[in-house]
């Protein structure tokens, strides 16, 4: 990503005149420390003020790219596929990225996959996946994570306490998804192991990506072998024609891209809803704030807080820079989210009275299929809602200002949610 001259733009509505165009490293903003787990609102608040709707980033190892933070440039971002396409082909960084980048599983190399590939061969993924997850009955999706979660819950609640995200929300979402895409129940807590060393981006993410995807190529051996009523079988037997490498890939895609953020979905409003009194009613009983808090933390602590991402296919403007063709875009959704331009501002009440317009999901073409939205709202609210069945008063066990994030500006769950409450006897599977 090369200098520019300072932009001769005249100022977005509302913002400065934006500096320089992709400056120098000492001029960008370094897309880690500790503000992005415990105050990423005021963070982004400060770069908007600072330096417009897109802000210059440096990722680690000192790689540069551009943040989307305002809600009207995300929109055309996303919204134009040709300009701005998710093909990591064109990234002008690539002969500076080593072998053992630690975000290179979340850039990616373009590969045959619903995440990587654009044009018409993305449609033919896009048909087959939606396809796939189409006909995954919501009522069995219910009764599967009904029974996973008692199965988790019943682990832990004789014991008074628990830890609600590695005891419950790491897990439930892997295994419902691990049981509709036909892996064995067994295999579900590796699966969200490696998904999460994968995500935070540690020193063992590209490990984990390697054994993420060694599942999911045994999986679809076994299939092509033994189909059955899966999504992995679906996939393998679409029109298409998809090749095993392709089923992998976007099974790949399917699994993860379900699992984290559903994991943190379900942990941050269990968090909000424990220490926040506009949900207090859940927890004494009452079920109207469940959808209230979840749509809640999809606008104020969403779990993919940036996306990445997408690259310029030629020189071009946006918000007054100066984008240079390969520039790397990262989705700033929380950023964008929080825009005080066009915020939609809680009511009297204190809820959003259903509004869905925010970027938590992205947006165009390649936004998360609404068949793969609806089995992330199934699982995420049917894990929230046992939860509180089976254990009415949980508390948390150490004060909210204590409370640890996942150490990831991408990401945004918790590291821990220690709760406690009245020991309770195991119910099995009996729902």
């Amino acid at each position: 990503m090369t200098t520019h001259p300072r932009s001769d733009a005249p100022a977005t509505p509302g913002h400065p005149a934006p500096p320089v165009g992709c400056p120098a490293h000492g001029d960008a903003v370094p897309l880690s420390g500790p503000r992005f787990h415990t105050d990423p609102a005021r963070l982004y608040g400060e770069m908007r003020s600072e330096y417009g709707p897109v802000v210059p980033v440096v990722l680690p190892g000192d790689v540069p790219a551009w943040l989307v933070v305002g809600y009207r440039e995300m929109h055309r971002v996303t919204g134009d596929p040709d300009l701005f396409p998710r093909d990591s082909s064109l990234w002008n960084q690539w002969e500076n990225i080593p072998a053992d980048w630690p975000l290179r599983p979340m850039i990616g190399v373009r590969l045959p996959s619903v995440y990587y590939t654009v044009g018409e061969e993305h449609r033919r993924h896009l048909a087959a996946v939606e396809s796939s997850l189409e006909v995954v009955n919501p009522h069995e999706l219910r009764r599967h994570a009904e029974e996973l979660a008692d199965r988790l819950i019943d682990a832990f609640c004789a014991r008074g306490e628990a830890e609600i995200i590695g005891d419950y929300a790491l897990l439930l979402p892997v295994l419902v998804l691990a049981r509709i895409t036909g892996f064995p129940d067994a295999e579900g807590p590796d699966l969200a192991r490696a998904m999460n060393d994968l995500a935070d981006g540690g020193e063992d993410a590209i490990d984990a990506h390697q054994r993420f995807g060694a599942a999911m190529y045994r999986l679809v051996a076994a299939k092509r072998q033994h189909p059955g009523p899966d999504v992995a079988s679906r996939l393998l037997a679409h029109p298409v024609g998809l090749n095993d490498e392709e089923c992998a890939l976007d099974l790949m895609a399917i699994t993860a891209a379900g699992h984290l953020p559903s994991a943190d979905w379900i942990g941050n409003s269990v968090r909000l809803m424990l220490t926040d009194d506009r949900f207090a009613a859940s927890i004494g009983g009452g079920r109207r704030s469940i959808g209230e808090a979840m749509n809640e933390v999809l606008w104020e602590d969403t779990p993919t807080q940036i996306l990445a991402g997408r690259w310029a296919a030629r020189d071009t403007r946006l918000a007054g820079r100066n984008i240079a063709a390969g520039d790397l875009l990262l989705l700033g959704l929380q950023g964008a989210n929080a825009d005080p331009d066009v915020h939609d501002f809680a009511g009297d009440d204190g809820f959003r009275a259903g509004n869905s317009a925010h970027f938590s999901f992205s947006h165009g073409e390649f936004q998360c299929p609404f068949p793969a939205r609806e089995i992330a709202e199934v699982i995420a609210r049917t894990g929230i809602e046992v939860l509180l069945d089976r254990l009415p008063d949980i508390d948390l066990a150490v004060p909210a200002r204590t409370l640890v994030r996942r150490p990831s500006a991408f990401l945004r769950g918790m590291s821990t949610l220690p709760v406690r409450f009245a020991p309770t006897h195991p119910v099995g599977s009996m729902r």
